[in-house]
């Protein structure tokens, strides 16, 4: 670090400063408040380093907590002071200049490992100390039966010396003697405390054994015991204290009185329900967290027979959006807001709502009429959204997308709950949003199957799961085989054999096809050349590849396929690219550009599925196509016979202008002989459908080729 008047280290001794002066009036040392400063400098250090670095390391912020007990520091108003002075200056003196948003949530993730770090170490040290005291009991057990029996002012000094509180009682309980610390710490007189008797002391947070231990111990049963014990003051409060009650005997070794040594833990429990709390509640919102929610899921899914539990899963609808337009400060507010109504709509018995983290809640109802509850905590909660929510100024509307699993308690597991919940969430979503749906066992099912998919996608091209099988495709007019379609599939592990319908979506939606799709290309034009090597007289047999959407915006088209045609030795007029209607419709030059170029070279351009979307003829003139693959909806009426008139007329048209236009058309779906032969009349140029073939391997394409080219 630089040394310089405003330099990193200037500017770490000014956040160590100011930790000094916010925490040493609440600490038990005996330094001066400068020596105390040097105390926190290596600390200040350490949680520095611990900011910048490139990895988050909690044990930084555990030795930092840690240390601040060590260094007396044992006030849970130190820690809190101390998580004060880091979240508010620990960013500003010692943060980089990198994203503020990332260090404030690092800050926020050191305060929480001191706080962890700090609550370890102090019940480390209680622990120590309570042991002490255990043993300083016992022996004040021996002192003050001694003193009980000879010395008064011996049993006096023990007895008002201590430092934790101290009463003596009969066995019937009546309350003999209190010491001055006993006193302060129920804030009562003498002669208040001294006329209760023990039995009286019961408080409902008591743990089931506490009366049973008392009665084993004034029966002369045990010698001690040791219990966390809650007692209600006169002001309402409650004092929390480590109790051990020991059995005093006579010189008979007869029992004879009872002690108590009382340790008040009453801050102590409650820093470790603040740790707790900050544990299992969002900080923005102040709704239960991840980790809450879970505990409490599992908790409704472990009830016993005939309970059942509703969940419904929100993901707001365009939260992106108002982050990416008005800033992360709008997003946080528009969450509070909407955390709020969520509360509002979870209210009775059983129902809890909780924050999974950015835009995603939960809302969780419990019992035996779930089935009815979440269909009505859903609904609640789409009316909570209704009304625009206003953040700066602005009127914001709230659309969310839920999904709901409802069932018996016993049956799942949380995750597959959530899991359930997030795939009928999305589904929601693809459905519109603004709505919610209902689990579906089966399409649960189904998205898994895509999630499996997805994942495996990448290694199986690496494997060789994908292979190609070959649809001939058959001149309409002499019946000869004048080149084929190729058609990928996926050999699955698990799955078996898969259609392009299966992984095609997949694939485009991962990136992966346009590796894929070079992949096909690559090996559907070596094949053409084998067709070619193995039989010129089977006549110029040409390959047929699909290309996706995705491959089309990808810039190395163009030169990807040159270089597979040049690397096979096959003319580009062997090879035709089938694209989708849809992916042209609208197309812009710079979308159109890399087509016209393959155009040019002598790629021939197949406008496939034609007549399944919104058909602008008029586009035809300046899209670089020379081939119309007419849908197979068009051939399905032409099984029947005789045909459709009007679709009869519908094909005559296209295949006319199709024609005056120069484009070849080909007809996908052939099924029967008298389709084929009403197209032919029709004037279409090739066919392909199972009526030829069905797609197979390419020894099968080179067969049929050789059957005609031999007559």
């Amino acid at each position: 670090m630089s040394a310089g008047p405003d330099g990193p280290e200037d500017r770490l001794r000014r956040f160590a400063t100011i930790w000094s002066r916010a925490v040493f009036p609440v600490t038990s040392t005996s330094s001066t408040r400068p020596e105390f400063e040097e105390q926190l400098l290596p600390l200040a250090r350490r949680l520095s380093e611990a900011l910048r670095a490139r990895s988050f390391d909690a044990d930084a912020g555990k030795a930092v907590g840690a240390a601040l007990v060590t260094a007396h520091c044992t006030d849970p108003e130190a820690l809190s002071r101390s998580l004060d002075c880091v979240d508010a200056y620990l960013v500003l003196y010692c943060g980089t200049d990198g994203d503020q948003e990332d260090q404030r949530a690092r800050s926020s993730r050191l305060q929480h490992a001191m706080a962890a770090g700090f609550a370890q170490t102090l019940r480390e040290r209680t622990l120590a100390e309570q042991e002490a005291i255990s043993a300083a009991a016992l022996k004040a057990q021996g002192v003050v039966a001694q003193a009980l029996h000879a010395t008064e002012a011996r049993f006096r000094a023990v007895f008002e010396g201590a430092a934790i509180g101290i009463g003596i009682a009969d066995l019937q309980g009546n309350i003999l003697q209190v010491n001055g610390a006993l006193l302060r710490m129920f804030g009562i007189s003498e002669q208040a405390l001294r006329s209760r008797n023990v039995m009286e002391w019961t408080h409902p947070e008591d743990a089931p054994q506490t009366w049973k231990l008392y009665d084993e111990l004034v029966r002369g049963e045990r010698e001690h015991y040791h219990v966390e014990k809650a007692f209600s003051r006169p002001d309402g409060t409650v004092l929390w204290t480590n109790l051990t009650v020991s059995l005093l005997r006579d010189a008979d070794g007869e029992p004879q009185y009872q002690l108590a040594l009382m340790e008040d833990t009453t801050e102590r429990r409650l820093l470790n329900l603040r740790l707790r709390y900050e544990a299992t509640h969002d900080a923005l919102t102040g709704l239960p967290n991840r980790t809450f929610f879970f505990e409490r899921l599992e908790k409704a899914l472990g009830a016993g027979e005939g309970q059942r539990f509703g969940l419904c899963y929100l993901d707001l609808d365009g939260f992106k959006t108002v982050n990416d337009s008005l800033g992360h400060a709008a997003g946080d507010r528009l969450l509070v807001e909407v955390a709020d109504r969520l509360q509002s709509c979870a209210t009775a018995p059983g129902e809890m709502v909780a924050r999974l983290g950015g835009d995603e809640f939960v809302a969780l109802t419990t019992g035996p009429d779930t089935e009815r509850e979440v269909d009505e905590l859903a609904a609640r909660i789409m009316n909570a959204l209704v009304t625009p929510i206003s953040v700066d100024g602005r009127e914001l509307s709230v659309r969310g997308s839920i999904g709901i699993v409802e069932g018996p308690a016993g049956e799942r597991s949380p995750a597959e709950v959530l899991r359930s919940a997030d795939i009928t969430m999305y589904r929601a979503k693809s459905a519109g949003g603004n709505r919610f749906e209902l689990a579906d066992p089966e399409a649960d099912a189904r998205a898994i199957t895509r999630h499996g998919l997805t994942t495996a996608l990448p290694t199986a091209l690496d494997r060789g799961e994908f292979f190609i099988e070959y649809q001939p495709l058959v001149h309409l007019g002499d019946g000869s085989v004048r080149g084929a379609e190729a058609l990928v599939r996926w050999l699955h592990p698990q799955h078996g054999v898969l259609g392009p319908d299966r992984f095609i979506p997949l694939a485009e939606h991962t990136g992966l096809i346009v590796p894929l799709g070079r992949w096909v290309l690559e090996q559907s034009v070596r094949q053409a050349r084998e067709w070619r090597e193995r039989h010129d007289d089977a006549g110029p047999l040409r390959i047929n590849v699909n290309l996706s959407p995705c491959q089309l915006t990808h810039p190395g088209l163009v030169q990807d396929t040159v270089d597979i045609l040049e690397r096979a030795g096959v003319a580009p007029n062997a090879l035709c690219l089938e694209v989708t209607e849809s992916a042209l419709i609208g197309a812009d030059d710079d979308l159109l550009k890399p087509l016209r170029r393959l155009a040019e070279m002598g790629v021939d351009i197949a406008l496939d599925d034609f007549g399944t979307g919104y058909s602008n003829l008029a586009n035809l003139r300046r899209l670089p196509v020379s081939v119309l693959k007419l849908d197979r909806s068009f051939t399905q009426s032409m099984q029947q016979f005789p045909a459709d008139p009007v679709d009869l007329k519908i094909v005559e048209g296209i295949v006319s202008l199709a024609h005056s236009l120069s484009l070849a058309v080909t007809v996908e779906g052939v099924e029967t002989g008298a389709q084929a032969e009403q197209l032919r009349i029709l004037g279409c140029d090739t066919a392909q459908g199972w009526y030829y073939a069905r797609p197979g391997p390419p020894e099968r394409l080179h067969e049929l080729a050789l059957v005609d080219a031999t007559g």
